[in-house]
Order: structure tokens, then C-alpha cells, then sequence
């Protein structure tokens, strides 16, 4: 099916001759926001039980985990392939022997032909990029970091602890070693209202990144913003707003440019708001047919 942006599934296909699944690992990281690195409490936002699976749990080792995932799909699926998602919290920040052991454990499990790590990019030391370049040469592997924003008083006002600047550097880094490069953003952080939003689309298409995903601001129990939004309340999309957004954002960025997702979909018994009641392909058959109908494509006003 052609659609009117360049999605990460129809890219996956042309990557493997066969059917590829990501498995969720947790591996038990933390991050230099919680442990007092650069802060305490984490990122105002974030609880990573909202988008772990129930198979993941950190006190299981690498390979029993994707053992249980792969358990999990097979039923449906008996002849897919896996890559080990190391998606939960900082997935480099540890010393990088005990790295290299979690990823080559992964890679040692039937059936698992690549990585995926998810990171921070003010966790990826010079050292540990040299051991990634040569893991590239051997197997699949996509490097994705959160940037989050392209504006640095959000970041700040979000407690982040790194700068856009911080995630240009390494991304550039990243893309310089021939690793496949993906960047995280979220749409509607506070501060941040639909023009600044779109205003970023072109930076971040800036950037030499090969993936690029995307997802709505949703306040999730447990956090730091759910305090704050439970004693006074802020403005977030409603579906429709959000699907005039994502159509002004995806003009703007290059052609070539890989998208993986548009929203995400937290547990419900996590979230607070927004309580859009759809789940991830339906916002995606919604967005179609929005730009099919409005004749949007991306790219259509990238530079």
C-alpha cells in the first residue's frame, strides 16, 4: 500500500526478506535524571511502565526475556524474526563491558537477528560508538535517542538535563560511524503550543537521522507532570487538533526521512489524559485519510 509518508513498516520490509518483530528488553537501567547524575525524579514526564511489556521484567535475565516475547508472538506469527528493543529507561548508560555482554547475550538468542538501543544523547561516550561501529558490521542495529524537543526552555522546564545542541553533537556522531540513527520527539510538551511545535519539523529534519518517531504528550500517573496537571490543568490536543499538527509537521520534513509512529498508547490504568479512546493504527488510518483527502504528502514543503 503506497501512503503518502515514508513509513517504518514498508522500510522494515525492504531491510529483512522476512517478517521482523521488536521485543521490549529491560535490563534494569536507570538514568542520570533519577540517580543524581544530573537530577532526581527523572524527566517530569516520564514512567517507563507505561510502554513496557508485561513480559519485560528487569529482575529476568536478557535472554529469558526475549524467550518470553518471542513466546508471545509465535503464536500468531511461528516464523518471525526479532529484534532485542533494549527500550526501557537509559540503554547505555552502564559501564560498557556490562553493555557488550546484555547486547551480545541478545544477539545470541535463536531467532534474534539485530538490536534496536534506546538512549539518552548525553549517554553515548566516544568508547562506547567504536564498539557499536563494529557491531553494525555484523548485525542490524538501529541507535534511536530521545531529543524530545528542539527547544532548549522546554527542555529545561522538563527537566531533561541535556541541550538540543547535546543532541545534535551525537546524533552527527552517531550517523558519522554508518549506525542507523533514529531521534524520539513528543509533540505538545508544556510551553510548547501547535507553531512552535510545527516550527521544529524542519530542525529535526535537519538532523542526519535515518528514523524518526513521534508521539503525543500524554500525562501519565506516577509522574512529575501528573502532579502538576492534577493541581492545575493545561491545555493537550484533542484528536483533531492533533491530526492538524502531525499534517503541518510531516510537510515539512525530507522525503527520506523514516517514520516510525505518530502517537503512542499508554496502559489505561496509567493514563490520565488525553483519553482519546483509539488505538495506535487507528489514529494512523485517521492521519491517511486526512492527507489523502487534503492531498498532503511528506515532504511537500521541506526545503
Amino acid at each position: 500500500m503506497q501512503l503518502p509518508y515514508n513509513d517504518f513498516g514498508n522500510w522494515m520490509r525492504q531491510q529483512f526478506p522476512y517478517k521482523v518483530q521488536k521485543l521490549s528488553v529491560n535490563a534494569g537501567f536507570t538514568c542520570p535524571t533519577r540517580d543524581g547524575h544530573t537530577g532526581f525524579g527523572g524527566c517530569t514526564y516520564c514512567n517507563n511502565r507505561s510502554f513496557n511489556p508485561a513480559y519485560c521484567e528487569p529482575q529476568e535475565q536478557v535472554s529469558k526475556q526475549l524467550d518470553a516475547g518471542k513466546k508471545f508472538f509465535a503464536r500468531k506469527y511461528p516464523n518471525m524474526k526479532y529484534l532485542a528493543y533494549f527500550q526501557a529507561y537509559t540503554s547505555t548508560y552502564d559501564t560498557i563491558d556490562r553493555l557488550k555482554a546484555m547486547y551480545e547475550e541478545a544477539l545470541m538468542v535463536e531467532d534474534v537477528v539485530g538490536l534496536v538501543i534506546g538512549t539518552r544523547p548525553d549517554c553515548m561516550p566516544d568508547a562506547l560508538l567504536n564498539y557499536l561501529e563494529e557491531l553494525n558490521k555484523h548485525t542490524f542495529l538501529i541507535v534511536e535517542y530521545g531529543v524530545e524537543s528542539a527547544n532548549n526552555n522546554t527542555l529545561e522546564r522538563v527537566k531533561r538535563g541535556h541541550t538540543f545542541e547535546c543532541s545534535r553533537d551525537t546524533i552527527e556522531r552517531t550517523h558519522q560511524r554508518g549506525i542507523k540513527t533514529g531521534a524520539h520527539v513528543i509533540i505538545g510538551l508544556p510551553g510548547e503550543d501547535a507553531k512552535e511545535s510545527i516550527r521544529q519539523a524542519s530542525i529535526m529534519s535537519s538532523l542526519p537521522i535515518d528514523i524518526l518517531k513521534i508521539h503525543q504528550m500524554q500525562i501519565i500517573r506516577g509522574t512529575l507532570l501528573a502532579k502538576t496537571y492534577l493541581e492545575q490543568p493545561f491545555h493537550l490536543y484533542t484528536v483533531d487538533e492533533y491530526l492538524d499538527v502531525i499534517c503541518e509537521y510531516v510537510k515539512r520534513l525530507r522525503k527520506d526521512l523514516v517514520l516510525d509512529r505518530f502517537v503512542s498508547q499508554s496502559p489505561e490504568g496509567l493514563l490520565i489524559a488525553p483519553k482519546w479512546g483509539l488505538k495506535n493504527y487507528e489514529f494512523t488510518n485517521l492521519l491517511v485519510r486526512k492527507m489523502e483527502k487534503e492531498k498532503i504528502t511528506q515532504g511537500i514543503m521541506s526545503l
